[in-house]
């Protein structure tokens, strides 16, 4: 019986309306709404999302054979698929994406509310982004709050790269699995959960107050600067803690999601259900 996945070579692409030179700081017209997402584990994650609109998905001969073998049966057989070499998608993307064979067109994900989300009675922190906009360290920073079991991350609308392309890839899926919070206002998201119950903490340098020492009496809400700049004033005023990571003076600083992959850890610790590892 012949598959339902259309595997079509030399078909003429659709138009996309998708522009990937354009900077994501401009205001897109409706139909540039759309994103591009590529990479193996940011496609098959999306592409397992039931809230990802699928507008196209193109993939080269062995990443269509990786899918088949990564998918659900019922997915893949479902899915229309377009055959296109490794340079055709380059096409599609912006300059220098790795794809790994594999380019996916859809909406972007509706974003999450703050008081939808964010629960003081629920397990896990909660991740507030303060002007940091390198889109690797974004990624990383939702992969590390899948990996610790964060309820969301937020950030500012105005101040982030979309949540698509190189971000996406360095997410590896876990874009898909954690709530992405968009406010206008950081410090008063930061209010917001002040009220819920969060304990809300900045993390920087200049204080003696250490992280491992935050009493975990409430739910903790962890608050990351960009790197340089740090926590804004009135945000870091905000905050009903300060606290920072001990490290040797040999060093200034540490790298953003690395920072808080080690946050996280710290105030997880001894509350994360044990896993199978992963083979």
């Amino acid at each position: 019986m012949p598959e339902k996945s259309a595997h079509r070579r030399g078909q003429k692409p659709r138009p996309s309306g998708s522009k990937p030179g354009q900077k994501w700081g401009d205001k897109p017209k409706r139909a540039d709404s759309r994103i591009w997402l590529y990479g193996r584990h940011a496609v098959a994650a999306a592409l397992q999302n039931p809230a990802r609109k699928i507008r196209r998905l193109a993939a080269t001969k062995n990443a269509h054979d990786w899918l088949r073998e990564t998918l659900p049966d019922d997915l893949f057989h479902r899915l229309e698929i377009e055959d296109l070499r490794p340079d055709a998608i380059d096409k599609l993307l912006p300059i220098g994406s790795v794809h790994q064979g594999l380019a996916l067109f859809t909406d972007p994900l509706e974003r999450a509310r703050l008081r939808d989300v964010c629960k003081a009675d629920r397990p896990g922190p909660v991740i507030i982004l303060d002007q940091i906009t390198d889109t690797q360290n974004i990624g990383a920073i939702f992969r590390n709050a899948a990996a610790f079991g964060a309820q969301g991350v937020i950030f500012q609308d105005r101040r982030t790269p979309p949540l698509s392309g190189a971000l996406a890839k360095a997410a590896v899926g876990a874009l898909e699995t954690v709530p992405a919070i968009s406010v206008v206002n950081i410090a008063r998201a930061l209010e917001a959960l002040n009220e819920i119950g969060f304990r809300t903490v900045g993390l920087a340098g200049e204080t003696d107050q250490a992280l491992a020492d935050i009493p975990r009496d409430r739910p903790i809400a962890l608050v990351m600067g960009a790197e340089g700049a740090g926590l804004r004033q009135l945000v870091r005023e905000t905050c009903s803690t300060i606290a920072r990571i001990p490290i040797c003076e040999t060093m200034e600083s540490l790298n953003v999601s690395s920072a808080t992959a080690i946050s996280l850890y710290e105030i997880t610790r001894g509350t994360i259900a044990k896993q199978p590892t992963a083979p």
